[in-house]
């Protein structure tokens, strides 16, 4: 069986034309079990969000490639949706898009008294993350985070 990693890059390197053609983007590809069932999941966005509209397009453009691909063994099901406010944030693209805005995090073990935080995404490298928490800058590795995402109010 093919490893997860090389079904999502491929399945990336394919929908990516298609994506850019609707004006898309494509945020991420995920191919995972659940339950007994294994799932192909793209996730896209554009400025404003995306509609179903923009899923159903995007699903049957890429369904025909998919049949003539044939890059993933047995059966699966394929999905495509919009990656969700509560997304992680993972890709250096995701980073670019979240500086000055209020992120929440968690470690997967604590540095200096602190295993979650919330603050302001103030600016990122390949290798950190620094944000500012009630005025106090602070610089995590990236590889330390066990999850870090945009913060939302309701």
């Amino acid at each position: 069986m093919a490893k997860r990693e090389e079904i999502e890059a491929r399945a990336e390197e394919l929908l990516l034309p298609v994506v850019s053609e609707y004006g898309l983007e494509l945020v991420d590809v995920d191919y995972v079990k659940e339950g007994s069932d294994f799932y192909l999941r793209a996730y896209i966005d554009k400025p404003g969000g995306v509609t179903i509209g923009d899923c159903e397009t995007v699903s049957r453009a890429f369904d025909p490639i998919l049949d003539r691909e044939d890059f993933v063994p047995g059966a699966y099901i394929f999905e495509v949706s919009s990656p969700g406010l509560g997304r992680p944030l993972k890709k250096d693209k995701d980073y670019a898009r979240a500086v000055g805005q209020k992120v929440e995090g968690k470690l997967f073990m604590a540095a200096d008294g602190i295993k979650a935080f919330e603050g302001t995404l103030t600016e990122y490298t390949a290798d950190t993350l620094t944000v500012d928490i009630e005025g106090t800058p602070r610089t995590f590795r990236r590889a330390d985070m066990a999850l870090i995402r945009l913060a939302f109010d309701f």
